[in-house]
């Protein structure tokens, strides 16, 4: 009989498939039976239907932290793409010894643990003693409250974001670069290409597929914001979002619910309302790409 015949290959595999029934498929079912439950972790679900949805897409909190989400998007995805490139580009114009410790400290702050580089900027975005408020008093400038100061507070985790993030983007964008044929400089170079059109006319037209990778992974990112925002403001289960909610974020305001507000099901909900959110703005992006192809 087949079964029997593959049954050797289906016991090599069953590890992982428990595996995967019991921390993924398993989670992600009971969450989507508990986000129409009302349920604080204790006494038995009751069914609510989508009660749970409705009180979150009405809900203050989550209108701010969707319109906090769609100025950091707006933003940081944009603006890190460009960094990563320009960094790419300065590292890819060395070479040998030089090339090695550019790539290896624009990397740095991706491998830094989370805590660690929010108390460095923390420390950088301080008060009068703030290293950025020390070199703006040195212009003239008041020292400002970046972390407290609602103009200002968005910009501030937008900079620690493509502090932390440019490295790996510049390693993704980095390999693309060393993947195009130096013979079309060559001939560009040989026909008189400035280096502002070999930019435009070879770099980034065969970067295409990598500089599309990098936004798609940006996207999706940016949409799960959660532990710069969480770890610059100090916040905790009860207090969160800095001040006036200005870095609120979905993710923030699902775990506020969850554990502080110990309302599982409204939690489920707003983590499937975020799931689609992101499953949608995938498929659009590959949309996108398949028509442009297409054309």
């Amino acid at each position: 009989m087949p079964f029997r015949r593959y049954l050797p290959h289906y016991l090599m595999i069953a590890p992982f498939m428990v595996l995967f029934a019991v921390f993924f498929l398993y989670p992600i079912l009971s969450g989507l039976y508990y986000s129409f439950h009302d349920w604080n972790g204790v006494r038995v679900p009751e069914f609510v239907g989508t009660d749970n949805y409705s009180k979150i897409l009405a809900s203050r909190d989550f209108s701010r932290a969707m319109g906090n989400l769609f100025a950091y998007i707006a933003i940081t995805v944009p603006l890190g793409i460009l960094v990563a490139l320009g960094l790419a580009l300065l590292v890819d114009s060395f070479t040998g010894r030089w090339s090695n410790f550019f790539r290896n400290a624009y990397f740095m702050p991706v491998v830094l643990p989370a805590f660690l580089a929010a108390t460095i900027w923390r420390w950088i975005y301080a008060p009068n003693f703030g290293l950025l408020n020390i070199v703006l008093g040195w212009f003239g400038i008041p020292s400002v409250n970046f972390l407290n100061d609602t103009g200002t507070m968005l910009y501030a985790l937008i900079a620690v974001d493509i502090w932390v993030s440019a490295g790996f983007n510049m390693v993704i964008v980095l390999a693309g670069l060393k993947n195009i044929p130096t013979e079309l400089y060559e001939a560009a170079r040989l026909d008189g290409a400035s280096k502002r059109q070999q930019l435009f006319h070879i770099t980034i037209p065969m970067l295409w597929p990598v500089l599309f990778f990098v936004l798609t992974y940006g996207l999706i990112s940016a949409m799960q914001v959660f532990d710069k925002p969480w770890l610059l403001t100090g916040s905790s289960f009860t207090s969160y979002g800095g001040r006036r909610n200005a870095l609120l974020f979905p993710v923030m305001d699902m775990m506020g619910r969850a554990f502080g507000g110990v309302k599982f099901g409204e939690a489920a909900a707003y983590g499937f309302l975020l799931t689609i959110a992101i499953i949608v703005v995938t498929g659009v992006m590959f949309g996108l790409r398949a028509w442009s192809e297409r054309r």
